[in-house]
């Protein structure tokens, strides 16, 4: 048996256990996955909403990687320095760095909450608009705000922050835009929807927004920003030209994926948690971080909602209701996570350490606390247990958002002309451009048809996976 034996020091026996640590590593995610899932299934037939998968999949990846950092002594020594320091300076341009990335939402724990208890789906659209602007606005700032603090001399930073900004996220946009039309009109021309081709036909739509992205970073843009635009491009005018099969693939597809992902995430972000070198020292920071993180939402929330009211019919201006649960929708996550990671590298002198560790609390904080009680919030808001709701989701889909008001039927001619025409001059302009030109241009139906006239439970899988 001992000439069997290979010592950790023989470079034979290297490849070997480095294989066997890769396995137990995939074996650990994998099992967290399925214990993430179990969990938060039985929680979802139990009704209880104070724990969402995502907050179970946080927890999970916490108490895991807790445990893997038990071995670390300094630990202990260095959470007692936080209690030495109240007040912590960063430069300007850090802290409009750290402001952009901490304003990136990730609600995803609330959405689920809204689908499963059956939300307005006008506070649903608002919700999921505001995340999906949010993420694509915060790496544009993060990333042109960190090469300008790299770079530009204090005289230059504010013109080249703006010509960079909008470099970076015009640039981005206009990439995922193009990318998304060249796929459409390739679907439209291709005939590839015959079921002889459907699974090139589908290959080609999973690879697209992929391209999009890898497309963006070799040209120095943002990945995430163009394949969001690819996505809404492709969902509105690619998706119609696919086969029925395909788009029924696609939507199941993408939404397998989507969860999977989502729940790696939040297991991956606890763990690095857990792992990660933080920085307490600055207890100030961090709690006047969470403070105002609060207080500049709803200013700006409210603000702009107030705005929004002003210049809109009285059918479709935000409830007071609707601002309020946006407001406590407000959650931190994997995007901001990951900024704050790059913080990191991108900041001298243990600033992107303090900058992680306030985000690393505000994520927790908001994921688990928020997260837990917004069932209980949407039901003191009363904004719940629409009975329309299956309906009226279908027409948010179909109207890319839009809930029409209601006509009364009784009411005179020339007024339902000047409400239409007043309908026409707040929201109907792209939606008439789109109908009469784009559409017909970019897929094989008239301005007439419906783009999203497929089956209900394939649109709902779609509209599930633009969550994520």
């Amino acid at each position: 048996m001992s000439e069997l034996h290979i010592s950790p020091s023989d470079p034979a026996g290297t490849p070997g256990k480095e294989q066997r640590a890769a396995g137990f590593g995939i074996l650990l995610q994998i099992s967290m996955l399925v214990l993430a899932f179990m969990v938060g299934h039985v929680f979802r037939r139990k009704k209880f909403y104070y724990l969402p998968e995502a907050s179970v999949s946080l927890l999970i990846g916490l108490l895991v990687g807790g445990f893997a950092n038990l071995s670390d002594s300094e630990t202990s020594t260095r959470y007692l320095g936080g209690l030495m320091y109240l007040v912590y300076r960063l430069p300007f341009l850090e802290c409009l760095m750290f402001g952009a990335l901490i304003s990136a939402t990730d609600p995803v724990t609330v959405l689920s909450i809204f689908q499963e208890l059956g939300t307005d789906v006008n506070l649903y659209a608002l919700v999921f608009g505001e995340s999906v602007l949010n993420d694509a606005m915060a790496i544009s700032l993060y990333r042109t705000m960190s090469l300008v603090n790299s770079h530009a001399s204090s005289d230059q930073n504010i013109l080249l922050l703006i010509l960079r900004f909008l470099e970076t996220f015009i640039g981005s946009m206009t990439s995922g835009v193009g990318v998304g039309f060249t796929s459409a009109l390739l679907f439209k021309y291709s005939n590839l929807n015959d079921d002889n081709y459907q699974n090139l036909e589908c290959c080609l739509f999973v690879l697209f927004p992929y391209f999009s992205y890898m497309l963006a970073e070799g040209f120095g843009l943002s990945g995430i920003v163009s394949i969001l635009f690819t996505g809404i491009a492709m969902k509105h005018y690619t998706y119609p030209n696919l086969s029925e099969n395909s788009q029924r693939f696609a939507a199941a597809f993408f939404h397998l994926l989507s969860s999977l992902a989502e729940t790696f995430v939040f297991i991956y972000m606890g763990f690095d948690i857990a792992m990660e070198d933080h920085s307490w020292s600055h207890v100030g920071f961090i709690f006047f971080s969470i403070l105002f993180i609060g207080v500049a939402r709803a200013v700006h929330v409210f603000s702009c909602a107030y705005l929004v009211n002003l210049v809109r019919p009285r059918e479709r201006q935000i409830p007071m209701k609707h601002q309020k649960a946006l407001w406590y929708s407000g959650l931190r996550g994997a995007m901001a996570f990951a900024l704050a990671l790059q913080s990191v590298h991108d900041l001298p002198e243990g600033h992107g350490k303090t900058m992680l560790t306030a985000t690393t609390a505000i994520v927790v904080l908001t994921v688990l606390l928020i997260g837990g009680t917004t069932g209980t919030m949407l039901e003191a808001l009363e904004v719940v247990g629409d009975d329309h709701n299956a309906a009226v989701l279908e027409s948010f889909e179909d109207n890319n958002g839009y809930t029409a008001p209601p006509f009364d039927e009784g009411s005179s001619s020339g007024h339902k002309l000047k409400m239409r025409l007043k309908e026409f001059k707040n929201t109907a302009s792209f939606t008439t451009i789109d109908k009469n030109y784009l559409r017909p241009f970019f897929t094989t139906q008239s301005g007439d048809e419906d783009p999203d006239d497929v089956p209900s439970n394939s649109r709902r899988g779609l509209l599930d996976d633009q969550i994520d």
